[in-house]
């Protein structure tokens, strides 16, 4: 969760040279930089800003006189004391610096585009106009040649032998070379300059063309062009895709000129172009950085160059020894050198209000992660800012009580400044991230957008040329931001007061100008912010240390001193500072709040090396990161570990020495601990024991601490504890992590010389002092609540008090039921002292007790479970006497129903696993459970058994499968067919029974008829033209399907008489009820048994809504039909049915309390239930009729399908008609409609459905 920081700026503009600069390289011992030109090279020192020496090449011959010269290549020799120079005509050139003497040391007649040497200058590579490859040794002897473009055959060599390729195909007269073709190899892109890129892994092992090699690691970087995008991808070594990034660009936006990682490979610089798309557009081109973590690419900087004029990049290298420093060449002889550092972009607040927010940097986003709230791994966050730039710098406010707010400066030189808090209206430029959701209610406060602020620089031309021409941007006050720039012609740097111009109007858009400067001498790295004392220290190259109080109006920047008024200067530069309160004595105002006197305002420092300073003082050359929380000091190790100091500890200084020698004696001061000392010691100095205990069970923190920080404090103030703990749980709690120890001396050292009090009796050990003193407190508030407690105090002393615990066990419980609970442990000192305590007879429990003891352990456990019925567990300690008691555990398994449990116990492969199978299989048995015994009985490998158990409840599937494990002869396997199949047809499976008689015992004409039985016409006529028997069709098949249609029409007509009979009675009983209510009017409701017969009708559908519940289903069965005879005129038909019962019990207790006999109480009800069985009766035919039309249509029965088909639409249509008159909904019935939706809630669907319950079921 790291950005990059610019640390400085090194420019020197407008250097004295004749033409344009071509190409770079860098003399890294000399500290200089070596330009070409088309007229030569020149030597400049960016430091002292001159150039130091310039050597001609045209006068010697090597570069032609009209300037269409080039330099293809520049580097400096440390071992030759010299510099080659590549041209692009083909010479290679040596040349002494010292003496301006040059050598040729030899010619490319075609030309030289590149020319690389290897990481150690061992090597040279040579890329030549005929697109050839020539490596040779650092004294120029060639090793080898090799044409860039390969298309032969040959070893290492990927060759596809799929019948689809060119080279594994038959090429007839023309021959097999005619695959293998010299091919002209076009540019993928108009743009692209046929000039290829060479680059080498860092140890000079392995190089690459035109794809570049990172110097540590195996991956490699290239770009792929995609329809919608342009993607840096990456290749492992073996050329399979191992990640990539989108560039943020529109298709042929732009194109890109160079990848290049710097030296540890963990920036990837992306040199990209602006491509024409509109005449009088500003072009453009970009340096971006580009980094990983967690498999995810971040933009974290975006540099903007102007693609005309002066400004325009010629050439950008990464420095080969400090790796974050980049290198840039413009054309209009332009050295810019950036240094960048990781820095971690957060909020500094010093009180609760703080959120711990941690900002990232990602192209035009800001990822946010409130850590008070939530952590998430990165990529992940909060929530996440989007910026109309990339962004180039993050500021959190440094006001203490306002460092949630934050500022973010983009590559547009804008300001966009976010404030917590309330805002009249969602902001679109806040998105949230890994929290909230469709649904949720987020409780986190997000930012939003306050103002965006364009900086006003004096001069625009400084914007173009240097776009980091402002950097150490540090908001200070609302309206009032500090920033850092560098002079362009001296050693010296300007710092500039950015303040917000005065609006008229109340728009997001505002001004940023200088309002003032003040130069500094030297070139300021770093620049932190003091919020108590409002002073600012900046850090200069050299290490000086300069105090600079913006708030005072003379502005004026002095050197920082020591107390002893020695000036301040680090050692080494740092690349991290902060300012801190250090000494001091702490005094407490009338807030409660902890402040300082005498102290004194140091600067932290630490070093890219992991050097530590304090002032001028190195106090540790091993730590990684630290930060300063108030008055403590956080710090972290190579060792991976978190340390904490106080910074108002007179030791402090001190301790840190003992840090600077050996790290194991800081002691175990982390961060938890940080955090418990701002809560819980503070909550216990006021007494506020529930917010000390909750802060150290949430941080793991030993409880002991509540009574060491001050035992006299605690002691006397107990009930206080109790009281606010309000907790059995959490008081037994304590009770448990109670220890003789001092965790204030060994787990939890305090930061200064302790001044509290001991306890006032030192003599008594501590944890008995304190379970003493407790128990008396509970004993006093409430004995019977806090029993428990009692009890664990008298448990917990240094001598546990057991027998004055059994004692009030004793008067709590019965003695018999303490007795066997004490038994239950096996401890026969305990069940002594427990039968000791009571009024047992000794001779009813010593022989009890010493036959026990006279037994072997595990049989031992075995009586006592046993005696105490606990039969699990006995069976679970007999298993383990040895198998002679496998009987006797058998006995009790089988008396008990223990199998379950018992099958645990035994290894699956054993004999007493089997025997317990059997024995439980022979159970389900006796209880009808035939099924799950046949599974139990395979499973144990009983399979004579199991084919019974099978057989018994017709699982003919598994039936067989235990026979084919039996070996049973052909004869006896179709005997078992038939006994299954005739066992099938008992329980009306006719097709289960066909399936048996045709495959196991080869009688197929029985398994047609069984087919014909059961209406599986289809089924059988397969059967009969597989086994060619058509005369079956005659004498067998048309006659049952004949028979059907007449089973089907009386059936029919059976139903309808049925119907029509019920629907005229109900009809009749519902005008005696109306006449009977109107008799009853002036009643104010309906009494006795007559109100339930109300309440349930009342609850009926109606037919409207049935009508247009059962309209989905009508489709289907109205194509079965007219597919054949003709369409339906009322193409309607039930659905399927959604009225359930759970039991037959249930539903013949229904129909004794709804009698049809006329006359009785609850005769409409009946009817109402005998239509919605008619109608349920009816419905279940459409599969029936839908096959037997199918076959009545196949075999010509046109006559009888029609009648049947007739019959059936009649029924269905006076179903319809009917129901309208059947089921009713009156205006007060609605309630008893079950109500959804969003505003509905678990208690009214619940009742709403109770009500439905008791109404009468409708068909469905």
């Amino acid at each position: 969760m790291r950005n990059l920081k610019l640390l400085r700026t090194l420019e020197f503009r407008d250097i004295q040279a004749p033409g344009k600069p071509q190409c770079f390289s860098l003399r890294t011992e000399q500290g200089t930089v070596l330009i070409g030109s088309e007229h030569g090279l020149i030597e400049v020192d960016p430091v002292t800003r001159e150039v130091k020496n310039e050597i001609p090449l045209v006068t010697e011959g090597f570069l032609p006189e009209d300037g269409s010269g080039c330099i293809v290549g520049v580097q400096d020799l440390l071992d030759h004391e010299s510099v080659c120079v590549a041209t692009a005509s083909g010479d290679v050139i040596l040349c002494n610096l010292c003496t301006h003497q040059l050598e040729c040391v030899g010619s490319v007649a075609s030309g030289i585009s590149v020319m690389s040497w290897s990481p150690d200058q061992e090597l040279v590579l040579l890329a030549t106009g005929q697109q050839t490859l020539i490596m040779m040794t650092k004294d120029f002897e060639p090793i080898m040649e090799q044409q860039i473009h390969q298309d032969d055959f040959g070893e290492s060599k990927f060759v596809t032998v799929g019948w689809g390729r060119k080279e594994t195909q038959f090429h007839g007269s023309e021959g097999r070379q005619s695959a293998f073709q010299m091919q002209m190899h076009e540019s993928a892109l108009p743009w692209d300059d046929h000039r290829p890129q060479v680059t080498w892994r860092g140890d000079g092992q392995f190089f690459a063309v035109s794809v570049v090699c990172p110097e540590t690691g195996s991956l490699i970087a290239s770009t792929q062009d995609k329809p919608n995008q342009q993607d840096v991808v990456f290749f492992e070594k073996n050329g399979l895709l191992h990640g990539q990034f989108t560039l943020p660009f529109l298709k042929d936006e732009v194109k890109v000129n160079g990848l290049l990682w710097n030296a540890d490979s963990t920036v990837l610089a992306v040199w990209l172009e602006d491509l024409q798309r509109e005449e009088n557009s500003t072009l453009k081109t970009y340096v971006q950085l580009w980094t990983v973590g967690n498999y995810h690419w971040y933009l974290k900087q975006s540099l903007p160059f102007s693609l005309c004029g002066k400004s325009k990049i010629v050439s950008l290298m990464w420095d080969p020894v400090t790796p974050y420093r980049l290198h840039v060449v413009c054309q209009g002889w332009h050295y810019l050198c950036y240094d960048w550092h990781w820095t971690t972009d957060r909020s500094s607040g010093d009180n609760a209000s703080d959120m711990a927010n941690v900002a990232v940097v990602d192209g035009n986003r800001v990822l946010v992660t409130v850590f008070r709230q939530s952590v998430v791994p990165p990529p992940m966050c909060i929530y996440r800012l989007l910026l109309p730039h990339p962004v180039t710098q993050i500021m959190f406010c440094a006001h203490p009580k306002k460092s949630n707010d934050l500022a973010v400066l983009d590559a547009s030189n804008q300001i966009s400044v976010y404030k917590c808090g309330d805002s009249p209206s969602v902001d679109p430029t806040v998105k949230l991230g890994a929290v909230g959701g469709n649904g949720f209610k987020i409780s986190l406060t997000t930012p939003h957008l306050e103002k965006r602020y364009k900086i006003q620089f004096e001069n625009s031309e400084d914007e173009e040329v240097n776009p980091l021409k402002l950097h150490h941007l540090t908001w200070v006050q609302e309206d009032v931001f500090l920033a850092v720039s560098h002079s362009q012609c001296s050693p010296q740097s300007v710092i500039h007061h950015l303040t917000a111009a005065p609006s008229e109007t109340d728009s997001e858009q505002g001004q940023l100008s200088i309002s003032s400067s003040v130069t500094v001498d030297g070139i300021i790295i770093s620049l932190c912010c003091g919020s108590e004392t409002k002073s600012v220290a900046l850090q200069v190259a050299g290490g000086q240390i300069l105090k600079y109080l913006w708030e005072s109006p003379s502005l004026a920047v002095e050197p920082w001193k020591n107390p002893s008024g020695v000036p301040v200067q680090f050692p080494y530069p740092c690349t991290q500072t902060e300012l801190a309160m250090i000494g001091g004595e702490e005094k407490k105002g009338s807030d409660q709040d902890v402040m300082a006197e005498n102290s004194e305002e140091c600067i932290l420092g630490l070093t890219d090396r992991c050097r530590f300073f304090i002032n001028d003082t190195e106090v540790a050359s091993n730590i990684t990161s630290f930060a300063v929380y108030n008055e403590f000091l956080l710090l972290t190790t190579h060792s991976h570990t978190c340390h904490c100091f106080c910074l108002r500890d007179a030791s402090f200084k001190s301790k840190f020495s003992s840090l600077y020698h050996n790290e194991d004696m800081l002691g175990p001061w982390s961060l938890v601990f940080c955090e418990m000392t701002f809560l819980s010691i503070l909550s216990l100095h006021r007494l506020m024991f529930k917010e000390a205990f909750e802060c150290m069970r949430k941080l793991r923190i030993n409880l002991n601490l509540i009574h060491d920080h001050n035992p006299k404090v605690f002691l006397e103030n107990v009930e206080t504890f109790i009281r606010q703990i309000d907790s059995v749980n959490h008081i037994n709690l304590f009770f448990t992590e109670l220890k003789e120890e001092d965790v204030t001396k060994t787990m939890y050292p305090p930061p200064a010389t302790s001044t509290v009090q001991l306890s006032s009796d030192p003599e008594k050990k501590k944890v008995d002092l304190i379970c003493d003193t407790m128990r008396a407190a509970m004993e006093n508030i409430n004995p019977h609540r806090y029993c428990l407690s009692i009890l664990t105090s008298h448990v917990k002393k240094t001598t546990p008090e057991l027998e004055i615990v059994l004692q009030k066990v004793h008067e709590l419980q019965d003695v018999n039921e303490l007795y066997d609970h004490s038994l239950g442990t096996y401890d026969f000192d305990l069940v002594l002292m427990v039968a000791e305590k009571s009024q047992k007879d000794p001779k009813e429990y010593l022989p009890f007790l010493n036959t026990l003891k006279k037994m072997e352990t595990n049989y031992q456990r075995f009586t006592i479970d046993k005696y105490l019925k606990r039969y699990e567990k006995a069976i679970g300690h007999l298993s383990k006497c040895g198998p002679e008691y496998f009987p006797e555990c058998l006995n009790l398994i089988k008396d008990k129903n223990l199998y379950n449990e018992a099958l645990k116990l035994y290894p699956p492969d054993s004999q007493q696993y089997k025997d317990i199978s059997i024995a439980y299989g022979e159970h389900l048995l006796q209880e009808h459970l035939q099924e799950p015994a046949g599974l139990v009985f395979a499973r144990c490998g009983a399979h004579e058994k199991a084919l019974g158990a099978f057989l018994a409840c017709g699982s003919w599937q598994q039936a067989l499968c235990v026979a084919a494990q039996l070996h049973l002869t052909k004869d006896q396997l179709a005997g078992l067919g038939r006994t299954l199949a005739g066992k099938l047809a008992e329980q009306r499976k006719h097709s289960d029974a066909a399936t048996v008689l045709e495959q196991y015992a080869q009688d197929y004409e029985e398994a047609i008829l069984l087919l014909l039985e059961g209406a599986a016409w289809e089924e059988a006529l397969r059967l009969v033209h597989k086994y060619n028997r058509p005369d079956i069709i005659e004498t067998n098949v048309k006659p049952s399907i004949l028979e059907a249609q007449k089973n089907y029409m009386a059936f029919l007509d059976s139903q309808t008489a049925t119907f029509s009979r019920h629907k005229k009675r109900l009809l009749v009983v519902r005008e005696l009820k109306e006449q009977a209510q109107q008799v009853n009017l002036d009643d104010e409701a309906p009494h006795g048994q007559e109100s339930d017969l109300f309440s349930e009708t009342s609850s009926i559908m109606s037919g409207s809504d049935m009508s247009g519940k059962y309209s989905h289903s009508n489709s289907r069965i109205s194509a079965y039909v007219s597919c054949f005879f003709g369409p339906l005129t009322m193409p309607w038909v039930y659905g399927e049915s959604t009225s359930k019962r759970s039991s037959k019990n249930r539903r013949k207790a229904e129909r004794k309390k709804h009698s049809l006999k006329e006359g009785s109480p609850l005769e409409d009800l009946a009817l109402l239930e005998a239509l919605s069985e008619v109608i349920q009766s009816t419905e279940k035919l459409k599969d029936e009729i839908h096959h037997i039309l199918k076959m009545l249509f196949l075999f010509e029965f046109d006559e009888q399908g029609r009648e049947l088909q007739k019959a059936f639409e009649d029924t269905l249509q006076l179903m319809e008609r009917s129901l309208p008159e059947i089921w009713t909904l009156s205006p007060q019935q609605s309630s008893a409609i079950p109500v959804l939706g969003p505003n509905s809630t678990a208690n009214s669907i619940m009742a709403s459905y109770q009500q439905q319950k008791t109404s009468v079921p409708v068909p469905g």
